[in-house]
């Protein structure tokens, strides 16, 4: 008889871009185009808007621009649909763990679902990694706000004690220590040291990290 896998009360909740997958440098490329573009007057445009969201980045950077945000809507989408999608180092043999570990997985995202479209279509395998799947059409309030996370610890009926975030950006590193999880950080997008105040332990990528070290972070 195969021996049932014993559920361990705790979650593990990861942002998308630049901790399942590696796309932050496409992101950074895209918005480097349209900050020349559209605002050329900001240098490093694609760095003050990096974590954001698309309604955030609209709201603050092309308020009443309403043909700007069309056009960048429009070539956001066309870029996302002939993205590579590869995963973080790590990442799948991680995942694959703590589902053998008995520790329920979610990603929450402030990705739209025509995003994750693609993400599917690419990787047909995704779905399978993980319990949840959260969108930006699953929550109000964008991150850094907690919301979304708190979301995510409720769908598994767990406090908030008993989850662990997984971030890369500073917007989604508030979101997670604003919710009260432990907070993994994800040195892929910012710099570690840069993001070490806002993290209980930061890391490269996965290849090093594993079950035992994220029942250590909740003891």
């Amino acid at each position: 008889m195969m021996e049932t896998t014993r559920h361990y009360a705790a979650a593990a909740l990861f942002d998308l871009d630049g901790v399942v997958f590696d796309t932050e440098p496409q992101y950074t490329e895209f918005w480097g185009k349209q900050g020349a573009l559209y605002h050329p007057e900001i240098e490093h445009f694609e760095q003050r808007i990096k974590g954001q969201t698309l309604v955030q980045i609209f709201d603050r950077w092309f308020a009443g621009q309403d043909e700007a945000r069309r056009r960048i809507t429009a070539a956001l989408d066309r870029f996302e649909s002939g993205m590579a999608y590869d995963y973080v180092p790590g990442v799948e043999d991680f995942l694959r763990s703590l589902r053998a570990a008995g520790i329920p997985t979610a990603v929450v995202t402030s990705s739209n679902d025509e995003k994750m479209q693609n993400v599917y279509r690419a990787h047909p395998e995704f779905k399978g990694y993980f319990d949840r799947i959260l969108t930006s059409e699953h929550f109000r309030r964008s991150k850094p706000d907690p919301d979304c996370y708190l979301l995510g610890a409720a769908g598994f009926r767990l406090p908030v004690d008993r989850c662990v975030v997984f971030e890369d950006s500073f917007n989604g590193l508030k979101a997670g220590r604003a919710a009260g999880m432990k907070v993994v950080g994800l040195s892929t997008t910012n710099a570690a040291e840069a993001i070490a105040p806002l993290c209980d332990v930061v890391i490269p990528d996965f290849r090093d990290f594993d079950v035992e070290k994220v029942k250590a972070l909740l003891a």
